[in-house]
């Protein structure tokens, strides 16, 4: 009976990391597409860090016709360079401007995040 409770505990514990865990990725996503500048109405932006080598932006808006787009970009960052799927196409090797435009925008996401935390927990 007591190992029922414990394991009971131990999956609600699970579980209560796995809601906090999503909603900081929210919240940091949230931010990070703040980083590239004002939406247009209706539209959505955002750019986080998934994992260690995982980087998404997510964008939707309004297209002149009025019909909703989407369009999702991922990042696999590897020691020999960083790969690039959009739209879930196949991954293909990102260069020069590119490249030098995306570790700009990690590093202010990171700034940004880290600041974030750092002004939640003074006010905590």
């Amino acid at each position: 009976m007591i190992n029922m409770f414990a394991n009971m505990k131990a999956q609600k514990e699970q579980q209560r990391r796995a809601e906090v865990n999503k909603a900081l990725i929210h919240y940091e996503a949230r931010l990070g597409g703040e980083l590239f500048g004002p939406l247009a109405a209706g539209g959505r932006r955002e750019f986080f860090c998934l994992d260690k080598h995982t980087w998404v932006w997510h964008e939707e808006w309004m297209d002149t016709n009025g019909k909703r787009q989407v369009m999702t970009t991922r990042y696999d960052v590897r020691p020999n360079g960083i790969l690039k799927s959009q739209g879930g196409s196949s991954y293909q090797k990102i260069s020069g401007k590119e490249a030098d435009n995306f570790y700009k925008v990690t590093e202010m996401y990171l700034k940004r995040v880290l600041g974030e935390y750092d002004r939640m927990l003074q006010v905590a």
